[in-house]
């Protein structure tokens, strides 16, 4: 019972990032090169509430941090 859960899950994790990809797509993107600013972007806060870029410009330092995905082989 157990194995046909995590399958049953497996699927609807994948169905779920499929969907997903397909309704926001975000189109298409341009690459930063170093000593750019970088383009305003609006996200989620841990709070709830949406937060960007913009609403530090001039009040704080902000460290942005890109990383590969998780899980991913190395």
């Amino acid at each position: 019972m157990t194995a046909n859960r995590r399958t049953f899950g497996k699927v609807l994790f994948g169905t779920a990032l499929a969907v997903c990809s397909v309704v926001v797509n975000p189109g298409p993107t341009e690459a930063v090169e170093v000593g750019e600013p970088a383009p305003d972007f609006t996200l989620p806060s841990t709070t709830g509430a949406d937060i960007s870029l913009s609403d530090f410009k001039g009040k704080k330092f902000v460290f942005l941090e890109f990383y590969g995905a998780d899980f991913s082989p190395t």
